[in-house]
């Protein structure tokens, strides 16, 4: 999509090869080989027009599948005249070029089809510095004169160094637009860091699961946001933030964040690090997944594995099992729910279970809540701020004035039970 000219027919979409190799004894293989490379190269736009699998006990590390696989692959090519052949694998910079040869057509692995996809759903200017990001770290190593209108950026006076070749300036102009935009990420994440602070003071409960598992259905479900619901992978890459209301009255800070998938590009993870602030922040996940997907516990396992390298594996957690109206296989279902302590079916789409999962949520919620009496002198000048930053993060059960001395009996989170307990002004104790 990138390296080579587009050969499709005017206006038509490329046709697309897809293969994979599959290694044996490969306990971690989904059971439907390329269903998902064939989501994505149909969500990135490609007409796929045949699909090859082949196992293997290793990779060929000159091929990937070997050279007699890849000779009988350039004849497929040629039958279905295809544009482009897809691996969902990883590829070496070596491998791509040997196949391109060998196969007289261009050659993509599934890093670079995710990272494109990301790149034409990217909206927003922090979602578009994100895969910009990703995208040249990815492609650093493999630059063959790929990069030469970088030289806009530099005004393309005084670029060559002594001796320096193309692929040289290529190069350097790419490391340099990768340091501009790591700071200009740098700056966003320390912005969005002081957003998520404010927030203290309100639960603050973060969507998270594999892509297209619902997460959108269910914000617009639980909120007002108006997210755009779409079904395709990665249709939602930037963070929504809204609220809902606990069964009790609570309020709740509720985010959507991008979806996970199998093999998630790490420069991807790294470049959106600011995005996933909101589930790092977050006091609850509810961790969304396609229950009607015969890969769940896979999905599953994926996810937590993201949530692990972003730093969020700890996190308390409630495994929302969604789509529940498309079940079949109930015997899985129950398997899921008997798994995992934490967890509630529900369909998002039709609203199946969602008022039972804010009850649990709210419980989750609880577990981080102490019954206080706190006690605060009537005078303004003393209680003021303190008063409405208890109201504002507490649920308060009662409360009366009596000998110039405000009483209020509260809910309120541990954390901010500590904090009030230093605090010179403040009564404060757990009942």
């Amino acid at each position: 999509m990138k390296r080579t000219e587009n050969t499709a027919t005017s206006g038509g979409a490329e046709k697309a090869l897809l293969v994979e190799l599959l290694l044996k004894n490969d306990a971690g293989a989904y059971r439907r080989p390329l269903e998902e490379m064939t989501a994505l190269a149909q969500t990135a736009g490609l007409e796929v027009v045949d699909t090859v699998v082949q196992r293997r006990v290793r990779p060929d590390p000159a091929y990937c599948i070997g050279r007699g696989k890849a000779e009988e692959l350039a004849g497929l090519v040629d039958e279905r005249d295809a544009d482009v052949v897809a691996f969902d694998n990883d590829l070496t910079p070596a491998q791509v070029r040997n196949l391109e040869k060998t196969l007289g057509t261009k050659v993509i692995d599934r890093s670079e089809l995710i990272l494109d996809i990301f790149a034409a759903h990217a909206r927003t200017e922090q979602a578009r510095v994100q895969v910009e990001l990703a995208q040249l770290e990815y492609s650093l190593p493999r630059l063959r004169r790929m990069w030469t209108h970088l030289s806009r950026i530099e005004g393309g006076i005084g670029l060559r160094g002594p001796g320096e070749k193309q692929l040289e300036v290529d190069r350097r102009l790419a490391r340099k637009r990768i340091g501009d935009l790591k700071r200009t990420l740098k700056k966003n994440e320390a912005r969005r860091k002081r957003i998520v602070a404010s927030r203290k003071n309100a639960f603050n409960v973060s969507l998270v699961g594999y892509t297209n598992a619902g997460k959108s259905t269910l914000m617009n479900r639980m909120t007002s946001a108006g997210v755009k619901v779409e079904d395709k992978l990665f249709a939602t890459l930037d963070t929504k933030t809204s609220s809902f209301k606990l069964p009790g009255g609570r309020k709740v800070l509720l985010s959507d964040t991008v979806g996970f998938i199998r093999n998630l590009p790490h420069h991807l993870v790294a470049s959106f690090h600011a995005t996933l602030q909101e589930a790092l922040g977050a006091d609850l996940l509810l961790h969304v997944v396609d229950a009607s997907h015969e890969d769940a516990r896979l999905q599953i396992d994926v996810v937590q594995e993201v949530l692990e390298e972003i730093g969020c594996g700890d996190r308390p957690r409630l495994l929302v099992l969604n789509k529940m109206d498309r079940v079949r296989e109930q015997i899985e279902l129950q398997a899921l729910l008997h798994e995992f302590s934490d967890v509630v079916a529900i369909s998002a789409r039709t609203g199946e279970g969602v008022e039972e999962m804010k009850a649990v949520v709210e419980q989750i919620l609880g577990r981080d809540l102490v019954t206080a009496e706190i006690r605060l002198p009537q005078s303004a000048a003393a209680t003021g701020g303190i008063r409405a930053a208890i109201k504002r993060g507490a649920g308060v059960l009662e409360e009366s004035v009596a000998d110039g001395v405000i009483l209020m009996r509260v809910r309120i989170r541990k954390r901010d039970f500590g904090r009030l307990a230093k605090m010179a002004t403040v009564d404060v104790r757990r009942l």
